[in-house]
């Protein structure tokens, strides 16, 4: 399901960055200069509102019994991955005082950080202190953007999403070299639901802002387990910000982690050949001019190297860390990481470091990702996903998935993974290990699901009767004729309908909340959701009937020629169309979960893996071999038929049309824009 956190990201993140970059264009400074500043104030914000989450929760756990009335300290905060932050450094304690307190804004920042790092010894020396350089008015301008109530209520994700466009941005203007900081939380958690990272070591040796890191803790805290108790993280990063910006990331969430400063070309810092438990990394993809002298005896390269140029360099370093990250595993250990499409049919010495790396029957999942996951590369990637300690029934099998088609589109340029699809994409994984009481448990799961949003839509069903029964009654009129008595009696016809189909739908979700069997029956969770399928199709007309009930009360109005009080008129529309769209909301989720478990039962249906064309395929070291050692799910898995969307929007597909001419719309005038600057300055 779309996710309310994501609404409108795009505005958002131009209007945050019209501020940012207001920095620039009110003074002499360079975005070189803010870079790392600004950051500070979206670490400072996200750090707040992780505070204030884990407050609210100690507040409950004390009332709640599960933690005792006392003091509460900064391991508390720690234990529910926040960052305990002193009176001082607390956002809104920073805003209060400059509004009232005579302090000046930069003065006030500077001071928050050093307090800060004084109270957490991993950030000393990390956070930004030279909030000097900004004019004070500049700088409040945009704490107070930074300080909205959609800001104040932003997720994690949100605010990777945020740390992204700016590092993308940044990148743009020559602040930093590549802009490959952040990776998107879907390829994070695909890669960390299939390698399953919940013990010993965790190296990222191309470890950007952390993500894999924050990622990892996630799992384990799901598990129900202590991060801190559990693993160690260590991870490489050469740009020296990038560092800074992972630190920061890390405590924000109540972690810690071990980051050097390296190239990993050229230097193991950690010294983890051989040890490591899980590898995850998003690395640069396609490096070329690697000096084949230094790496060539590398302990780490024991495939050998890919191939070298007359120059002596290695002209594509893909894998050079491919090999990394299997030579780093320990006999046990599993790797997940992202790696560029071309990498896994490449040809000539990369062909013959890839047999040797299949040949050792330790590569085990293999992902296909289309283009638009990244904010700074639109091209598709692969996940690869080493195993170690693959039983011997999978010693010469590889899993090849090509999750191409299944996405979510965000916004008009990127899109990911929703949560259920995400768990429908590792479910198919589960098969593959033999796990099948966990595919039927998330089946299961998403029938289960169906029901309770079916119940959760009762009332806002009722609420949306109620209003568009009120706003019926301030139609009607005892004069009416013509097209106006026509518009109302049919109104009225359908208000009755109406509310005799919600009755229906009640009574049908009241029968359908004993019909999800317990355990794990495959039989038994098909013959579920065969008897849950009418109530999910109710679903889908009353979402068609309350849209079409709100049309037929605005076409009463249009007809009503200024017989009623217009304002009491447009108050009571509004208040429909807010209680249409709750109704709405409410009832979309009904239909969509249960379209989660028969995707998962029309492919699978006896709850075992099978070949899916255009999806999914696990193939032999044999079949491998006969297609050029190639890597590629695509070349496996077919074309899948194709499908016909029962569930097709019209209005909601002109909706997309619009918003993308739109956008395509917003960016030429910029783009005229900035030619028209450009020559200006060229004396044009």
């Amino acid at each position: 399901m779309a996710t309310d956190a994501f609404r409108d990201i795009e505005r958002l993140e131009s209007d945050l960055w019209e501020a940012a970059d207001n920095l620039r264009a009110n003074s002499k400074l360079t975005s070189s200069d803010y870079f790392m500043p600004v950051l500070g104030v979206i670490f400072l914000r996200h750090a707040a509102n992780r505070f204030a989450a884990a407050e609210r929760q100690i507040a409950a756990d004390q009332a709640g019994g599960k933690m005792p009335q006392r003091e509460v300290k900064a391991a508390d905060f720690v234990a529910r991955r926040a960052l305990y932050l002193p009176e001082r450094a607390r956002f809104d304690e920073i805003m209060r005082r400059a509004s009232v307190g005579g302090s000046d804004l930069p003065t006030l920042l500077n001071q928050a950080m050093i307090a800060i790092e004084e109270s957490f010894a991993p950030l000393r020396g990390v956070l930004p202190r030279d909030y000097g350089i900004f004019e004070p008015k500049v700088l409040e301008d945009l704490m107070r953007l930074f300080n909205s109530d959609q800001i104040q209520q932003a997720t994690g994700d949100v605010f990777g999403r945020i740390y992204e466009y700016f590092l993308a941005k940044f990148s743009v203007q020559k602040a930093h070299d590549n802009g490959e900081f952040f990776t998107p939380s879907s390829i994070v958690q695909t890669i960390v639901n299939v390698i399953e990272p919940d013990h010993g070591k965790i190296l990222d040796p191309a470890c950007g802002s952390g993500g894999m890191f924050v990622q990892s803790s996630h799992f384990i805290e799901q598990e129900g387990l202590d991060t801190a108790k559990r693993v160690s993280f260590y991870g490489q990063e050469k740009n020296r910000d990038t560092i800074r910006i992972a630190k920061m990331n890390l405590a924000v969430h109540g972690l810690e982690g071990d980051i050097a400063e390296a190239i990993t070309y050229y230097s193991d810092m950690h010294n983890l050949w051989s040890q490591c438990d899980f590898v995850m990394a998003n690395p640069p993809f396609n490096v070329d001019k690697v000096d084949a002298e230094r790496v060539k005896t590398d302990r780490r390269l024991p495939f050998g190297l890919p191939g070298v140029n007359k120059q002596k360099q290695v002209s594509n370093g893909n894998y050079l860390w491919i090999s990394y990250f299997w030579s780093y595993l320990n006999p046990r250990g599993r790797a997940g990481f992202v790696m560029s499409s071309q990498a896994s049919s490449a040809g000539h010495g990369e062909k013959e470091v890839r047999r040797k790396i299949v040949e050792t029957g330790d590569v085990d999942v293999m992902i296909a990702i289309r283009s638009n996951f990244f904010y700074t590369r639109t091209v598709p990637c692969e996940l690869w996903h080493f195993d170690r300690a693959k039983p011997p029934e999978r010693r010469d099998k590889v899993l090849m998935l090509d999750a191409r088609n299944v996405y979510r589109k965000v916004t008009r340029k990127i899109y990911d993974f929703s949560p259920e699809q995400l768990a429908n994409l590792t479910s198919i994984v589960w098969l593959y290990r033999g796990q099948q009481c966990r595919f039927l448990a998330l089946v299961r799961e998403h029938l289960q699901s169906s029901i309770q949003a079916a119940l959760a839509s009762r009332a806002p069903l009722r609420e949306a009767h109620a209003a568009l029964a009120a706003w019926a009654n301030l139609l009607r009129s005892p004069l009416q004729e013509g097209e106006a008595l026509t518009a109302q009696v049919a109104l009225d016809e359908a208000l009755a309908q109406f509310n005799l189909d919600v009755v229906a739908f009640s009574n049908q979700t009241n029968a359908a909340t004993s019909g999800i069997p317990e355990g794990t029956d495959n039989n038994a969770l098909h013959e579920a959701a065969a008897k849950l399928a009418p109530l999910a199709d109710a679903s889908r007309d009353l979402i068609k009937a309350v849209d079409h009930l709100y049309k037929l009360a605005g076409h009463a109005m249009d007809a009503c020629n200024g017989e009623a009080n217009k304002r009491d008129l447009n108050r009571q529309r509004k208040a429909a169309d807010e209680a249409r769209r709750a109704a709405v909301d409410a009832l979309k989720p009904v239909r969509y979960f249960h379209r989660q478990a028969l995707w998962l039962q029309e492919r699978f249906p006896e709850a075992e893996l099978r070949d899916v064309p255009g999806l999914v395929k696990r193939v032999s070291r044999a079949e491998i071999e006969a297609n050029d050692w190639s890597l590629t799910p695509g070349r496996y898995v077919g074309v899948a038929p194709e499908e016909v969307d029962e569930d097709f929007d019209f209005e909601a597909a002109l909706r997309d049309i619009h918003v993308e001419l739109t956008g395509l719309n917003e960016e030429a005038v910029a783009l005229a824009a900035k030619i028209a600057r450009n020559f200006e300055e060229l004396g044009a």
